[in-house]
Order: C-alpha cells, then sequence, then structure tokens
C-alpha cells in the first residue's frame, strides 16, 4: 500500500484528487454525465471533493464484480472531472452529475481506509500530430453513415442531435457527439479514451459502431421472429422462446444445465454410437421448456446414464494367501467350497480378463452363503453389491422401464453397478431359485443375457437405450433349492453345493464366531460372559434343529442379554453358563435326542436319514403277524420307501432257506413295517438295508445288534447301492453312540467328508451285498 499523501486543499494546478472507481462506465473530457454511487469509498471520495471544493478523478475498473479495488484493478487512463451536481437518495445511494474536465494517468494509487485518492499526471486528450485531410473525411463520412443506421435502432434519439452529427465537419467535434450520445461497451469505450490520434479514435470509433449495428440487428431478428411465434399475453412462454431463438441464431445452448451434460458426455468412456445417442438426447433438451414433462424425463435419462461407472474398474492384487485368511476367518468348515473358491480366485490372479465364471453357491438357509460371497470379493478387492431376487415376478425389475413411461427407472443390474461405483464389481444375485414369473413376464429369461459371458458384453437395459459392458463383472448367485432354478439359467452357473452344518462345526463356528461376535454386539467382554462347552452343545442338540446357525445364534444372544441383565442390576460382576443351568435360562428343551435302540431286539433297527438341518438316527420296526399275507407300512412314508419295502419282502423271500423262514410266510402273515415319529415325513431309498434286516430278523426270530447303523439302497438281487448325506447320517450316528456302522462299499471315497472325530470313534462296514450288512447286524 503506498503512503498516503495528506493535503487539506487541492489547488487548480494539483495532480493528487479523490479517485471513484467506476463499474461499466468511462467518463470523456467535455462530457456531461451522471451515475448512482453506493460504496462507502466511492461516497466519502465525493463528500471530501465537494467539501475542499475540488476535482474528482474518475477511472473505470477492468472487472465490474470487484467491490474495492486496487491499483492493478484500475485503468491507467482516467478523467478528471468538475463535480456539477449531488442527490442524495434512500438507502444509502447517491446520484452524481459531473463533467469532464482533462485526460489524465493514473501515477499512484493510495488507499486511506475510507477513501481512494490518485496521484495522476495530466495528458492531452488529443495529440497536435498532423493529420490526413483525405482520409479524415473518408473516416467522417464513414461515422456518419453508420451513426445514421445506429439511430435507426434507437427510436428515441433527438433529431437535431442526428441533424448535428449528419452536418458536422470537425473530425473532433464530430468523435465526441457520436461518443457521448451512443451506447457502447465500456471497454470499447476506454479504448476511445486512451487512444490520442483523431483519426485512430474514429477508425476505432468505426469498428465499435459496427459491431455494436450487427448486435442490434439480430436482436431485432430475435424479437422479430419470437413475436410472431407466440401469444402476446404469455410472458414465461415469450421469454423461453426468445431464449430458443437466441440459442438457434448462435447455433449452440447458452444453458449452463445442458453445456454441463454434453462436457459429461463427451467425457465418458462409451463408444461413438451410444455417444451420439446421449448428445441427441442433450440437444432434445436444449430445445425444451425446462420445466416441460418431458424436458423432466430427459434430465433423469441423462443423470441416470452419467451415474454409471462407464470405464471405472478397482484395481487390486489378488493374494492366494490373503485370501485362505479372509475365508478361514470369516467361515468354519466348508473345506471343499473354500478349495474351489480360491482356485476360481487363482484363475482370476493368473487371468483377470477371464470369462464365464458365474459360481452358484447352493444350500439351505443360514450356513453362510451370501457371508461367503462377500469374503470373496473382500479377497479380489472389489466392490461388493448384493442383489435380492426373492419374489422378483416382473421382467422390468431386471431389465428396467422404457423411459418414456411415468415413473421409469432402471433394473436392478444397472441400479446394482451405480450403488458398487465400477464396472467390475462382484454382483451377488441372492435368491435367484425364488424368481417368479406371471403375466408381465418371466424374469429368469432376463437373467439368461445378465449371466451368459457372450452376451452380456453389450447388456441393454430397457430404460437406457444404450449398450453397458457386463462381462467385467463377477457374478455369484445363491440358492436354497437348486430344482427350482429353470434349466437354462442353471446351465450358465457352476453349482456348488454348501452342506449343512454338523454338530460339532455348529459348536464351532458359535465358539470362535458366534459367542464373541454377540459379546461385543452387547456391549461385553469374554470376562463378564463365558458359556461352558458342554452348554454350547447342550444348546446345539437340544434347543435347535437347523442346518445353519442362525437359531443358535439368536439363542447365544439371549444369554448375552439376559447376562447383560445381571451385570448391569449389579447382581454378579461376572457370569458363567451352565449346562445344569440352562433350564434357567433358556426354558425347557425344544427338541429330544434320537431315538435309538438300547438293548438287542427282535425286528427293530437303527437306521440312517439325512434331513434338511442334518442327518437323524431312525429306528425302523418290523412285527410279523398270522395273517393273509398283507403288508402295512406306516410312518408317513413316501412311495420310494413303500416301494423298498417291497422289494425287502421279495428279496427276504430268495433267502428265506438260508435263515429258516418259513417259504410260505407272504401268505401266511401280515408284516406291519413302522417308521418312528409318524408324524414326519419320510422317503428315499437308503433305507432299504434296513428294511430287509428288520424283516430278516422278525421272521428269523434272530436279534439285531443294538450298537449298529446301518444305511444303504437295496436292488432285487440283494446288491448294496450307494447313497448320498453320508456326512450329515454318520454325524448323527456319532451323536446316537453307536459304534458301528454299516454302509455301500460304494460309499467309502466319501469317507474323505466325514469328520475325523466321527471317523475315529465309529468302525465302518462297508457292504457289497445283504448277506455283508446281515451277517454283521443279526446276533447268532
Amino acid at each position: 500500500m503506498e503512503q498516503t499523501i495528506k493535503s487539506s486543499k487541492n489547488t487548480e494546478n494539483t495532480n493528487v484528487f479523490y479517485t471513484v472507481a467506476m463499474r461499466g462506465l468511462v467518463a470523456f473530457p467535455k462530457m456531461v454525465m451522471h451515475f448512482d454511487i453506493a460504496r462507502e469509498k466511492t461516497v466519502a471520495a465525493i463528500e471530501k471533493a465537494l467539501k475542499n471544493n475540488e476535482k474528482i478523478f474518475l477511472v473505470a475498473q477492468h472487472e465490474s464484480y470487484v467491490e474495492n479495488p486496487k491499483a492493478n484493478d484500475l485503468y491507467k487512463v482516467g478523467v478528471v472531472a468538475e463535480i456539477k451536481q449531488v442527490l442524495k437518495l434512500p438507502e444509502n445511494i447517491m446520484k452524481v452529475l459531473v463533467e469532464g474536465v482533462y485526460r489524465a494517468n493514473l501515477v499512484r494509487l493510495t488507499d486511506d481506509g475510507d477513501v481512494l485518492r490518485a496521484e495522476v499526471k495530466r495528458t492531452p486528450t488529443y495529440s497536435r500530430a498532423k493529420i490526413d485531410e483525405v482520409e479524415a473525411e473518408a473516416l467522417m463520412r464513414s461515422i456518419k453513415d453508420v451513426f445514421e443506421r445506429y439511430a435507426q435502432f434507437v427510436p428515441r434519439m433527438p433529431k437535431e442531435l442526428i441533424s448535428s452529427v449528419m452536418t458536422q465537419d470537425d473530425p473532433v467535434k464530430l468523435f465526441e457527439a457520436v461518443v457521448f450520445n451512443c451506447s457502447l461497451n465500456y471497454r470499447d469505450k476506454q479504448t476511445l479514451l486512451e487512444e490520442s490520434n483523431i483519426l485512430n479514435k474514429l477508425s476505432v470509433l468505426f469498428t465499435c459502431l459496427s459491431s455494436e449495428i450487427e448486435i442490434m440487428e439480430l436482436e431485432s431478428i430475435i424479437n422479430e421472429q419470437t413475436r410472431n411465434n407466440i401469444d402476446k399475453g404469455q410472458k414465461e412462454y415469450y421469454l423461453r422462446e426468445q431464449l430458443r431463438v437466441i440459442q438457434e441464431q448462435l447455433g449452440e445452448d447458452d444453458g449452463e444445465e445442458v453445456f454441463n451434460y454434453i462436457n459429461d458426455i463427451m467425457a465418458l468412456k462409451i463408444d461413438e454410437k451410444s455417444r451420439d445417442k446421449l448428445l441427441k438426447e442433450a440437444d432434445r433438451l436444449s430445445k425444451l421448456p425446462s420445466a416441460s414433462q418431458e424436458a423432466f424425463v430427459i434430465k433423469n435419462y441423462l443423470d441416470t446414464v452419467l451415474d454409471l461407472p462407464w470405464g471405472k474398474y478397482t484395481k487390486a492384487k489378488i493374494s492366494l494367501e490373503k485370501a485362505e485368511s479372509i475365508l478361514d476367518n470369516d467361515h468354519y468348515g466348508l473345506k471343499k467350497v473354500k478349495e474351489r473358491i480360491i482356485e476360481f480366485l487363482a484363475v482370476h490372479a493368473i487371468n483377470p480378463k477371464i470369462k464365464g465364471q458365474i459360481i452358484c453357491l447352493a444350500g439351505p438357509p443360514g450356513i453362510g452363503k451370501t457371508s461367503i460371497a462377500k469374503s470373496i470379493a473382500k479377497a479380489m478387492g472389489r466392490n461388493y453389491v448384493r442383489v435380492s431376487l426373492g419374489g422378483v415376478r416382473d421382467e422390468a425389475d431386471i431389465r428396467g422401464h422404457r423411459k418414456t413411461y411415468v415413473g421409469a427407472m432402471p433394473g436392478r443390474i444397472i441400479t446394482a453397478l451405480q450403488q458398487a461405483e465400477s464396472a467390475n464389481p462382484l454382483i451377488l444375485f441372492d435368491e435367484i431359485d425364488k424368481l417368479c414369473s406371471d403375466m408381465k413376464g418371466d424374469p429368469s429369461s432376463a437373467m439368461l443375457e445378465v449371466l451368459d459371458s457372450e452376451q452380456n458384453s453389450a447388456f441393454r437395459d430397457h430404460f437406457l437405450e444404450v449398450p453397458f459392458d457386463l462381462s467385467k463383472a463377477v457374478f455369484i448367485t445363491t440358492a436354497n433349492n437348486v430344482g427350482d432354478i429353470p434349466a437354462p439359467l442353471l446351465d450358465r452357473m457352476e453349482l456348488i453345493e454348501l452342506p449343512s452344518y454338523t454338530a460339532e462345526e455348529k459348536f464351532h463356528i458359535a465358539k470362535e464366531h458366534l459367542v464373541p461376535k454377540q459379546l461385543k454386539e452387547h456391549g461385553l467382554k469374554g470376562t463378564q460372559l463365558k458359556i461352558q462347552d458342554d452348554a454350547l452343545h447342550d444348546i446345539i442338540a437340544f434347543y435347535t434343529k437347523e442346518a445353519g446357525v442362525r437359531t443358535l445364534e439368536r439363542y447365544i444372544a439371549s444369554l448375552c442379554r439376559k447376562g447383560a441383565k445381571k451385570i448391569a442390576s449389579g447382581d454378579a460382576k461376572r457370569v458363567t453358563v451352565k449346562v445344569k443351568e440352562l433350564h434357567d435360562w433358556l426354558g425347557t428343551r425344544k427338541y429330544t435326542s434320537d431315538i435309538a435302540s438300547n438293548k438287542n431286539q427282535v425286528g427293530v433297527v437303527n437306521g440312517l436319514a439325512w434331513t434338511s438341518v442334518g442327518g437323524v438316527l431312525m429306528p425302523l420296526e418290523v412285527i410279523a403277524l398270522d395273517g393273509t399275507g398283507k403288508t402295512e407300512v406306516t410312518g408317513s412314508l413316501g412311495d420310494v420307501m413303500k416301494e423298498s419295502s417291497k422289494i425287502a419282502v421279495s428279496y427276504v423271500r430268495s433267502i428265506a432257506d438260508k435263515y429258516n423262514i418259513d417259504k410260505e410266510f407272504y401268505k401266511k402273515n401280515d408284516l406291519h413295517i413302522h417308521a418312528p415319529e409318524g408324524a414326519v415325513p419320510k422317503d428315499g431309498p437308503s433305507a432299504g438295508v434296513t428294511m430287509t434286516t428288520a424283516l430278516v430278523s422278525a421272521l428269523s426270530g434272530r436279534k439285531v445288534r443294538c450298537d449298529v447303523a446301518m444305511t444303504g439302497e437295496i436292488t432285487l438281487h440283494g446288491k448294496v447301492l450307494p447313497i448320498g448325506g453320508l456326512r450329515e447320517k454318520t454325524m448323527a450316528a456319532y451323536k446316537a453312540g453307536i459304534k458301528t456302522v454299516i454302509i455301500p462299499a460304494a460309499n467309502k471315497p466319501d469317507l474323505e467328508e466325514v469328520d475325523n472325530t466321527v471317523k475315529n470313534a465309529i468302525e465302518f462296514i462297508f457292504a457289497e451285498n445283504l448277506m455283508d450288512v446281515l451277517e454283521n447286524a443279526l446276533t447268532d
């Protein structure tokens, strides 16, 4: 800041004046003009100049928006003017009338804090150089011609002024008459002020007037076209139509919003055909009233398209060690599933561009299918998004609606990509077996394109109308019942079946994952609440009956709540949940242990069955009565089990001699086959060996060992066929205290899946045929 120049009063020859920074206005010597002022420094400058009877220095700002101009914000040439009149208006506004005296150059600007002062150097308004009379005459004629055209667009211009200009012979007076009475841009006027040569002044003035006339002519055309296109009473429509015509004349859209749309579209990483489509939509938007319904539809469409992650990919290096650690930390057991997922990740690590790897995790509820998908996304370093398909019955939910419909929106696939904010996320399609179809279409058919690596590189949502590349995304689906997935859809996925958890696995999951999780959620520490291992085993055995661990987690949460209540009330500082106290904590047992034969009996055999919530011990009873050869089957047995009973009867007839059975038993005796817990439906072929053993025992009178359980399908010739669910069935036998389990010899490789705890506690007998079963199951 320059040092303030102190002076009580200026004389005529002084070169220091109070200064007014003009916004959008330029004064000339001899020019009388008025302007309004409101800025404090400007008002103070006028008041002090009046008080000291001084002239004022008027200089224009480069930019009008600057509120507190410095020296760099002002032009270097201004005018020293005399204040003629001052009129104070309300709201601290002052109207000032001045007359320019001479031109001056700004030497130094001083800011006193409340007023601006300038040291100026007087300069001649016009140079004394000799001028070319012919050139001057030519320029004067040109100025008169262009002024005459200018006057046609200014209807209120006095005729006397026009006449004086047209008859003027002096170039200086002609220049002043035109400049003082024409509305030119302040930058042009500043140029005219700074120029001292009269011929140059006239030349610049001619250029400025010609440009102004072109603008006024175009404005006149726009106004004329607008008046012809609208009704005079519609003011709003008039303004919008005027804007449209302006845009039409300029050949572009002045609307900032449309410009932003165009810039964003040009920045997208999309093909040219799609870009042209979007640019056409933006062009349509520029020609529509912003309040119209169609404009709203187009804006919604463009916002949705621009919000998609075009060409945005997350980059992450897949570490198999890290992936194994994540899977082991998040999930207990599931060895085969983890191995397959690690293989899946290994392929992606070697070839990130691989396509067609779509996994379907199938299994009963509550075993962690959704959380496994989350763990895979974490291991791959990809954004994770879940799409629930349960109950979806409209194809538009997958593909979206046409944007012309009211309330149209994109489908769930595009919405998932918006949420993921990347074009290569991991998308989980949850409950894909729950898709429904009705009169509105079949959503599973729409999913065919999404899950087909040969088609999804150009997936077209009905709302978007432009293709989006889904081939970089990883898709994982979950299902409870594979049989409910349409065959063409299942064909596109690799099925990984997740078995139900065994009791041993549930115990480890509860101890290592569920208990710490619930303690944390309930604000408890491990030292404040402890659950004994035996108590966890009892909760699993007698309070839950499920494939997964959701109910188990709810019971653990219940224990945490009750423990928190005791600690918060001051009844105890530490709480331990013991087996003998479970009744007090959780109430009576909800389930009983499996019914098992505890002594050698005739006609009673321990069978093994698989259910959706794990394996169970299923005793089978047979009794032979005097009768006419009828066979009665009870216990809610299905058709397959009834057929197994017929096969068993026929086979027993074929070996009757060996076990001293009356060959006519099928005529003389009525046979009753029963499976306890009659309210529970049962079906499947794996009870064949159990029925045959029970029949032989009942008819021969030989007892069956109570420490033996068995499973296997039979043929008419006595061959034992393999069965499924061996892992769950053997766990049920282990829980029931069975020492020996007879299984089909063909199931020997499946023992790899059986827990080591079970294999160490049970002796397995591998049966090729029914003779192997009977020899090991019947007592002498």
